[in-house]
């Protein structure tokens, strides 16, 4: 789950250097929204549109200095395909964060726009008052409820996953002791693995080698070079990978941790009821389950949106 310490989270990534060896790129192009057939989700995510309704009960509840304006800027971290990644032009941010993100504003009057931030930039952003939204695969966390509000809408956990032929066996967090661990900055799973390397040296084991990077893109790059043995982070996006890879990656182990995405918040802005009265309306008209079932990710919708529904 993208959680990250205080800021809670997953991972996202940018475009990765030139000269990429050809059995990598596919993957990058698939975490970078390439216009490819075989970057994009089978469901031909990167085209057309799933629109919602407004509702103008739900509408007359924004907060007039939202709907005065007619937008709501989310921010989003374009480095977690399929969830949040650029589309072919290097710049549109789309993905499943970013089409709810549109539905939420229409159900509210409203228009999002969906732009790129680093993960650990999003929370203080919101905070700031440079951002309304974020909706970058966070997951909700009694730490972060502390900063943001959460409304939640999926639910996932955090797998782990390996080069082909690695020899590598992996099942839980105990089995990385010794082992190199490729996770993206500022993630739940950073925090996992390093706590877990404690609990290594402390029984006597040798510590894990924890990489942290800046994007989940250098972080697959970190493991598909043989930098790293091990890969983590949230399900969804691991499956995505595993599928982008031209059969390099493969899922290993038992996916743990399952807990709820969160769209942050600020607490001050009176925005977390009326997101709440919309994610209701798009579960309930159905347009959150096509835009899930779009981006392959439909195993971890959830039927009752809540405020803070955090589980530690």
């Amino acid at each position: 789950m993208r959680g990250t310490v205080g800021t809670l989270r997953k991972g996202h990534g940018r475009l990765l250097a030139l000269g990429v060896a050809a059995t990598v790129l596919p993957l990058l192009l698939a975490a970078c929204g390439s216009s490819s057939a075989s970057s994009a989700p089978s469901t031909g995510a990167s085209t057309g549109s799933i629109t919602a309704t407004k509702d103008a009960t739900i509408a007359a509840t924004v907060p007039a200095a939202i709907s005065s304006k007619g937008t709501l800027t989310v921010a989003a971290d374009a480095s977690y395909a399929p969830n949040e990644y650029f589309d072919s032009d290097g710049t549109t941010v789309i993905g499943m964060d970013a089409d709810l993100a549109k539905a939420l504003a229409q159900v509210m009057g409203l228009t999002a726009n969906v732009v790129n931030a680093g993960f650990d930039t999003i929370i203080p952003g919101l905070a700031s008052g440079k951002y309304d939204l974020g909706m970058s695969s966070f997951t909700d966390t009694k730490v972060r409820e502390q900063t943001v509000d959460f409304v939640t809408y999926f639910s996932a956990g955090t797998s782990f996953f390996i080069k082909v032929g690695s020899g590598v066996t992996v099942n839980t967090l105990e089995d990385l002791c010794g082992l190199k661990v490729t996770v993206e900055k500022g993630t739940t799973q950073l925090a996992d693995a390093t706590a877990q390397s404690a609990k290594c040296t402390a029984a006597g084991k040798a510590a894990v080698d924890v990489q942290a990077y800046p994007d989940q893109n250098s972080a697959n790059l970190a493991l598909s070079s043989g930098r790293a043995q091990v890969g983590m982070a949230d399900s969804p996006v691991v499956d995505y990978q595993v599928k982008q890879s031209n059969g390099q990656f493969q899922v290993t182990g038992q996916t743990y941790g399952t807990a709820p995405y969160g769209i942050a918040i600020p607490k001050t802005t009176g925005m977390t009821q009326p997101v709440l009265a919309a994610m209701k309306n798009l579960i309930a008209s159905g347009v959150y389950l096509n835009i899930l079932t779009k981006w392959g990710v439909q195993s971890g919708a959830i039927t009752t949106p809540v405020v803070n529904g955090a589980v530690s």
